[in-house]
């Protein structure tokens, strides 16, 4: 029997965490249950192509678009399941036992405890936030890593080509009964946040979430956000 988890990561000059990632992913090796790695780039000035040549990963060279990236990962996945992994994300030691336990449940997509790689309260408040979102509005983003069964990834039109919120199209799409918690952490960077300060940066992104669901087309809103409004 192949193995049958797909894994997708979308990069963009990742050189630094890119290696904590995939690190992370070799348990699946291990354990038998990875069937490949495929990482999506959008054009990586940096040793992100290097990289992931090194561990073997089918690469994708594209334009930068995080949304169509992954949707494009998720069109040469070849195995029965799919997991998407942002590179700046590191996988706890248990998630190979936690995508174990979910592979019978192919009617329902998986998302991770989100957790940031930094001490203090500001980050554990941010991350509880997102947790809870996640739990009570079915909203997990991509940073909390999404496993998913090809069968209702294709079912429900898989990620958006969008340069913003693709994540959040996708959850909505899903819907939260279709949405369940593993027991495992993602833990992320949170460099944005310690450069841009975790207040405004959590006002900016609680702003985008809001001006999306009234109506804001995704490109005008990645245009916003990068120049930081």
């Amino acid at each position: 029997m192949r193995a049958p988890l797909s894994v997708i990561i979308p990069t963009l000059n990742a050189e630094q965490a890119l290696p904590a990632c995939l690190g992370a992913l070799y348990a699946g090796v291990s354990a038998g249950i990875l069937r490949e790695l495929i990482v999506v780039d959008g054009g990586s000035e940096d040793q992100t192509l290097a990289i992931a040549d090194e561990v073997g990963a089918k690469i994708i060279r594209t334009t930068p678009s995080r949304g169509g990236q992954l949707r494009q990962g998720g069109e040469l996945a070849t195995g029965e399941w799919l997991l998407f992994v942002h590179a700046d994300t590191v996988l706890s030691e248990s998630w190979v036992e936690a995508v174990e336990a979910k592979l019978g449940q192919s009617d329902k997509a998986g998302w991770f405890t989100l957790a940031f790689d930094t001490p203090g309260p500001a980050g554990r408040v941010v991350a509880g936030w997102a947790n809870l979102r996640s739990r009570v509005f079915g909203l997990p983003y991509g940073d909390q890593a999404l496993l998913i069964s090809r069968r209702l990834y294709g079912q429900v039109g898989g990620y958006d080509d969008i340069p913003l919120m693709e994540d959040v199209a996708l959850a909505r799409r899903l819907g939260r009964k279709r949405l369940m918690y593993l027991d495992a952490v993602a833990t992320t960077s949170a460099e944005k946040y310690r450069k841009q300060g975790w207040l405004r940066r959590g006002r900016r992104n609680l702003l985008t979430l809001l001006r999306y669901f009234l109506g804001a087309k995704p490109e005008t809103l990645a245009a916003s956000y990068r120049k930081g409004g």
